[in-house]
């Protein structure tokens, strides 16, 4: 089940909302936590009892750490509880890759490939492995206490607005909420509001750039020429930012309803003048992990040695490339991004300085663009195929038949880079704060209800709307579509489906 679908936006969360706003506050948490439990198992119903049973046992593993009286014990149990978490993702996520790259080298020496019994992903497991690790880490640094109730801290990995997806919530800054919430009716409406949103980036914009990118993507790379290759790309460029920060426009909504404050994860990228800048602004939550939870205790760049700092920018990226999924393709992606990082470092910030901003967001645009090449395409050779194809100067017409696809480039590249102006900063603020006098609010409303039934009359038109997101952060590739029965299938014709399947 995702958020872009008829059965969560006409029967599941309306049905969540009023059992929710229907029982007392004692009954909330367990509401929540009930339909949260639903709607993961919904996608994968095999997994459920290991999420259930693996988030169990880190509750009572923290809870023993932070109330051991020995600190030799409280880092035992933290670096238990850690690798647990990091030990379950590694097995799943990077199981089959390593097996699969140690069979290669294994038989470029003539030897007999290892075995194996390819391993099924659960869903998810990147973002609430994160959860997990924000827990253990706050509460091991005394940054907040443990919760009290199990079934407080299960809400807090499973609560399904940001389970799937982000945006990565960093313990301590919900864990009061968790246990003491209000929700009035201003942040109820500026939630709905927000959702229509992020519903509307996705279905309205994504989608339609989606399919383009999928007819562009299953042809034949080597004889596409460079007016298909460019409107290929930047198409991708603009689908997987509406898409993603769409979800998280989402999950932010529904917190707002549900009187939680989830973390903004996107502030406007496009706009970046600067590598260093995009990452500022792009997946931000992310970012903040990597960071908090990466980057600082390697030293960040607080070492002695400029070779030291630029060894932990690139590490932190080859990590975040690895992360997004168990391919290369995914640590090129991460070193082209740390490699720009560092040469801004060492000269290339100042240049930009002088060049001026328009200069600067032309360059960040251009190199973050090329690195979606093989963040999208899965093979080494079909990204260098495609690399080649858009470098060829091949330039063909413009096709009358695309011209839809035209037009929704330029829209989103003017709604991505509006805030450049002083109308658009205000526009974004007057739509997300949302401070509004009670006729606003009523014209807000009546657009907001346009909205969602035109999206839910697309939706019944065209099905399923999967996110692209979840292909990365939860890391199958089509290779993997026969691997799996009566389990979580990664769907080949829509990337980014899960689905349950029959045998």
């Amino acid at each position: 089940m995702v958020f872009s679908s008829i059965i969560f936006n006409l029967f599941f969360f309306p049905l969540f909302l009023i059992v929710y706003n229907l029982v007392g506050k004692k009954l909330k948490n367990f509401t929540f936590l009930f339909f949260s439990t639903i709607f993961y198992a919904w996608g994968a119903p095999v997994f459920i009892f290991f999420l259930l049973g693996s988030t169990l046992l880190n509750f009572y593993l923290v809870r023993q750490m932070y109330y051991s009286a020995l600190r030799r014990n409280r880092r035992m149990l933290a670096f238990t509880s850690i690798f647990i978490n990091l030990g379950l993702l590694a097995y799943f996520k990077y199981a089959n890759f390593f097996i699969e790259n140690l069979n290669f080298i294994l038989q470029n020496f003539g030897i007999e490939p290892a075995s194996w019994v390819n391993v099924a992903l659960p869903i998810g497991i990147s973002f609430f492995t994160f959860q997990s690790l924000t827990y253990t880490i706050d509460v091991y640094r005394r940054i907040h206490s443990p919760l009290k109730n199990p079934m407080d801290y299960i809400l807090y990995i499973i609560m399904f607005p940001q389970l799937i997806a982000g945006p990565i919530v960093r313990f301590e800054s919900i864990a009061d909420q968790l246990t003491d919430r209000k929700e009035t009716n201003d942040e109820r409406l500026t939630g709905f509001y927000r959702f229509v949103i992020g519903l509307s980036k996705k279905v309205l914009i994504a989608d339609v750039l989606g399919l383009e990118v999928n007819n562009i993507m299953s042809l034949d790379l080597s004889t596409i020429d460079a007016t298909t290759a460019w409107t290929g790309i930047l198409a991708y460029s603009f689908q997987i930012y509406f898409d993603f920060s769409g979800y998280s426009d989402m999950a932010i909504g529904m917190g707002r309803m549900l009187g939680f404050k989830f973390p903004e994860n996107f502030d406007n990228p496009y706009t970046a003048s600067s590598i260093t800048e995009f990452w500022r602004r792009w997946h931000m939550t992310f970012t903040t992990f990597m960071r908090y939870y990466l980057y600082y205790p390697l030293g960040g760049n607080k070492v002695n040695s400029k070779g030291r700092l630029y060894f932990n920018l690139m590490f932190v990226f080859f990590v975040s490339g690895l992360w997004h999924g168990a391919s290369w393709n995914f640590v090129i992606w991460g070193f082209i991004h740390g490699f720009f990082l560092i040469i801004e470092r060492m000269f290339l910030s100042s240049w930009l300085i002088k060049g001026g901003k328009i200069t600067g967001i032309v360059y960040t645009f251009l190199i973050v663009v090329l690195a979606w090449v093989p963040f999208r395409i899965e093979t080494l050779p079909d990204s260098i195929t495609y690399f080649n194809q858009l470098f060829s100067f091949d330039f063909s017409p413009l096709m009358h038949s695309k011209l839809q696809v035209y037009v929704m480039i330029v829209v989103a590249m003017v709604i991505s880079l509006i805030t450049l102006s002083g109308f658009g900063l205000q526009l974004q603020a007057k739509i997300y704060k949302l401070d509004l006098t009670s006729k606003e609010q009523v014209y807000y409303f009546i657009i907001a209800m346009v909205f969602l039934i035109l999206i839910i009359a697309n939706l019944a038109g065209s099905g399923f709307s999967p996110f692209i997101y979840f292909r990365f952060w939860n890391g199958f590739h089509k290779k993997n579509i026969d691997l799996y029965s009566n389990c979580l299938l990664f769907n080949s014709d829509n990337p980014g489906i899960y689905r349950f399947y029959k045998s």
